[in-house]
């Protein structure tokens, strides 16, 4: 997946938001809520992303995943896919849904009501 395609995929998803921040990263939220960020390694073409459980600890330490930086490091269950191949990108989509989901979880019912989520 490119950058482009990863910001088309995101803006696809109901309700969500783009910012541009954190040294040119592309960063994806819903009602306020972070879902997906593209950017924030050396290559500039690592996507991040929140996961379960146990998706952290199988997909944690596979080549090419890591520990998202600044997240991971506060006790959040995030990912970041830093190498092309890592995931297939159907995968890959499958887990910025499941992060988006996740997210739109967190929200109040009244506000998941006023995005139509």
């Amino acid at each position: 997946m490119t950058r482009d395609e990863f910001n088309v995929f995101c803006g696809g998803l109901k309700a969500t938001s783009h910012v541009v921040q954190w040294g040119n990263s592309d960063v994806w939220k819903v009602g306020g809520k972070l879902f997906a960020v593209c950017g924030w390694h050396e290559s500039d073409a690592a996507f991040t992303f929140k996961v379960g459980d146990v998706a952290f600890e199988v997909l944690g330490g596979e080549p090419g995943i890591r520990p998202a930086p600044y997240l991971a490091s506060r006790g959040m269950k995030w990912l970041q896919v830093y190498e092309e191949g890592a995931l297939s990108e159907a995968s890959l989509r499958d887990h910025i849904v499941m992060s988006y989901d996740m997210a739109v979880g967190r929200l109040t019912k009244k506000l998941r009501a006023e995005l139509g989520v």
